[in-house]
């Protein structure tokens, strides 16, 4: 609890947990400001049960633990360790409404379903001034808040208003090779051509734009690499601009690549949800990032830029080969 400036800061947490319809499978969620724990009951001794891209990821961390038949998952919130097992982090920037989500899947080998689950935490924080002590010969005088003469009307018109809400965006993140949208665990050769897409899921796509302003590529482990700053890109030979056409669905070509000593390659982003579309970014070299016009981004307001900001990752498998890797701040190719 932080006792700074005089105020006391609390943290409310409302929990859930959304699956696919008919889904048989029992699960609970439970949430701190630091820990988002599933538990997940196993339908039988066979099924598995993984986080989303990440079945066949190494680290133990990103793994259920089993006891009794519930696979439950401990997944950091904590700033330096969320993305660790691809948790993502939509803000509110106007209210400080923060929400965590990852997808779950359960699959079924013995009628060879899968079920895929998007389970939640959101925290709201709300600051409280803490109670002022009074001196025992404090006198308090308690005066009228209405003027003299105040007479109220016998009749009041009362006019229906009727205000609704904006559903909170749900960031999809998907790589195409060859035209086929790849799903799950992605495992390429290096400068194999793919595409990144990131996309607002149906509730929220008629509402916002999105704008991808900063994405850096990281071996998980002490390597990284900064690939777009201030929305553009740093090398458009190996990962290009984002672009889009709508503006709810994002875009970008690149080649796959690796670090000398890892097979996995983790993108992390941070990107804008913007009401109706985001404004682009002028890059160097004269491109306008996301395919907005110049005309757009002179009339957009930059406030419209922080109404969500997600912080996102995905990832990919690159073969053992050194075709394409980044070394000690370059690219080599």
């Amino acid at each position: 609890m932080d006792m700074a400036d005089g105020f006391w800061r609390l943290a409310l947490c409302w929990i859930c947990i959304v699956g696919l319809a008919g889904a048989n499978v029992q699960s609970k969620v439970r949430c701190t400001k630091q820990l988002m724990e599933v538990d997940i009951v196993r339908s039988s001794p066979q099924a598995k049960i993984y986080l989303q891209q990440f079945k066949h990821f190494p680290d133990e961390a990103c793994k259920p633990q089993f006891h009794d038949g519930v696979a439950t998952f401990k997944l950091s919130l904590l700033e330096q360790d969320m993305l660790r097992c691809g948790i993502t982090r939509v803000v509110n920037k106007v209210t400080g409404q923060k929400m965590y989500y990852h997808r779950v899947i359960v699959e079924e080998p013995a009628d060879s379903s899968k079920h895929t689950f998007t389970v939640k935490c959101v925290i709201t924080e709300v600051v409280v001034e803490p109670e002022i002590a009074i001196a025992a010969n404090h006198t308090a005088v308690r005066r009228s808040v209405l003027p003299a003469g105040f007479q109220e009307p016998e009749v009041i018109d009362i006019h229906e208003e009727i205000s609704g809400s904006a559903p909170v965006p749900i960031l999809g993140v998907g790589v195409r090779q060859g035209g086929v949208l790849v799903t799950g665990e992605l495992n390429v050769s290096p400068g194999t051509p793919l595409q990144m897409e990131i996309f607002l899921d149906n509730d929220s796509a008629p509402i916002y734009g999105l704008l991808v302003t900063y994405m850096l590529v990281t071996d998980t482990k002490t390597q990284e690499e900064t690939i777009i700053i201030n929305g553009c890109s740093v090398d458009p030979y190996l990962f290009e601009n984002f672009n889009t056409v709508d503006g709810d669905f994002l875009t970008a070509k690149f080649r796959a690549f690796k670090f000398p000593e890892s097979t996995y390659v983790q993108f992390r982003g941070t990107v804008n949800v913007c009401l109706d579309k985001c404004p682009g970014i002028e890059c160097s070299n004269g491109q306008v990032g996301f395919g907005r016009k110049r005309r757009a981004i002179e009339m957009s307001g930059t406030d419209k830029n922080k109404l969500f900001e997600v912080t996102m990752s995905t990832f990919i498998k690159v073969d053992s080969t050194n075709d394409v890797t980044i070394d000690q701040g370059k690219y080599l190719h």
